[in-house]
């Protein structure tokens, strides 16, 4: 297996595919590489270079009991990047991924840096707040974590039939196979890890992020995601970096990545090309 050590003695597992431009796909909760396996092949195919990790804690990376937040997210994504010295990237993030990626550029420079894309994206922040009154209650989340300590088996198997991919919605056609695929991914993982992962995704703040952020940001969203709302979303990031643009997909679910793989895809390859 591909493996990078960290500063702080976490192997981090890699794939690292073909050659030309570099495209570098940053996960969601509490997934893995795995979960972007269909953009990969497109895009090799079309001759990138494709690039994809198991953040610590997450798939095949060591399930440590610490360092589960934005900074040492952002920093393992900069240990990657800088190992493999990735130039002229694009960085792709879905839902945590998102955030990991806003804080990668925001933290570490753009010099590696040619875009970014944010799909189905966690930032500006999901937590309701004075501040963030569109935010979702504490709470909320308080129960995604009493479910993960107590029987994440289960729950893992009714986030991607119900509200992950849409399932749950009249006429929807559930896919057996691409719920499985995220309960193994799920398992695969560390319980320590995806509870404190919660608190990553939904208490971090990242305006002061996207503020510093200059390349070129696609904000990609479905206007029917259930897991992170599109108005206290994708909106409000697109308007706070420097070039952003905002494609809203109506009735589009929170994993669109997958159940909508083609429309995606395309959108990804016109803006990487433009």
């Amino acid at each position: 297996m591909s493996t990078i050590t960290t500063k702080d003695g976490v192997q981090i597992f890699y794939k690292d595919w073909g050659e030309g431009q570099p495209i570098v796909f940053s996960h969601g909760w509490p997934l893995s590489a795995d979960d972007w396996d269909t953009q990969m092949m497109f895009f090799l195919l079309h001759g990138y270079r494709v690039i994809a990790h198991d953040r610590r804690g997450h798939g095949r990376s060591s399930q440590v009991a610490d360092g589960h937040d934005m900074d040492h997210y952002a920093d393992d994504l900069a240990a990657v990047t800088a190992h493999l010295d990735l130039k002229d990237a694009v960085h792709v993030g879905h839902s945590t991924g998102g955030g990991e990626v806003v804080r990668y550029i925001a933290r570490h420079g753009e010099s590696r840096v040619a875009k970014a894309v944010l799909i189905s994206s966690v930032p500006p922040l999901m937590l309701k707040t004075g501040a963030n009154p569109g935010g979702l209650p504490k709470e909320v989340f308080d129960g995604l974590q009493e479910q993960v300590a107590t029987n994440r088996a289960q729950f893992y198997r009714d986030l991607p039939a119900g509200p992950f991919y849409g399932f749950n919605r009249p006429g929807a056609a559930a896919e057996e196979g691409v719920i499985q695929n995220w309960w193994r991914q799920g398992m695969m993982g560390g319980a320590k890890a995806h509870y404190d992962g919660i608190v990553a995704f939904s208490q971090t703040d990242f305006t002061e992020d996207l503020k510093k952020i200059t390349v070129p940001v696609l904000v990609m969203h479905g206007d029917d995601d259930q897991i992170v709302p599109y108005a206290d979303s994708g909106p409000l990031s697109a308007k706070l970096v420097q070039n952003g643009t905002l494609k809203t997909y109506k009735g589009f679910p929170h994993g669109m990545p997958t159940t909508e793989a083609a429309t995606i895809n395309a959108d990804l390859l016109a803006f990487i090309q433009s």
